[in-house]
């Protein structure tokens, strides 16, 4: 598996994370009979940690299929491998911007998450031109 790869698995992983530790410290007011209560989420930290949870739940799949299709095009593995580590650090400072209240960073960072995913995305139509 490349790196990349480990990536994509990651991503999976920090949004499952952004969400966990919310439900698991509030565990006597969490019903996980009615885990989409809005009672919950009423809360500005959990209902940011719900935020930031969905938005990860929204990226992945655009990251998955970049990754992938850049893979399976034949696109220097090695800028790959890069653009998705970026895109994975971006991700986590999103989180923390969710998560700490700062919306106009984090509107930052998912603009620049998007333009990486972009990036990855069209690698195979340029690779000719990429230095390997």
């Amino acid at each position: 598996m490349t790196i990349a790869d480990w990536c994509v698995f990651a991503s999976v992983m920090l949004y499952l994370a952004t969400i966990a530790p919310i439900k698991w410290l509030g565990f006597r007011s969490f019903d996980n009979a009615n885990p989409r209560d809005p009672a919950f989420y009423s809360e500005p930290l959990r209902a940011r940690a719900l935020g930031a949870h969905q938005n990860g739940i929204e990226a992945f799949p655009f990251f998955a299929v970049a990754v992938l299709l850049a893979e399976f095009r034949g696109s220097p593995q090695n800028l790959v491998n890069e653009l998705a580590v970026l895109f994975l650090i971006v991700r986590i400072a999103y989180v923390f911007t969710y998560l700490g209240d700062r919306p106009t960073l984090r509107s930052i960072l998912w603009g620049i998450g998007f333009v990486i995913n972009v990036g990855i995305f069209f690698l195979p139509m340029i690779r000719s031109s990429v230095p390997v």
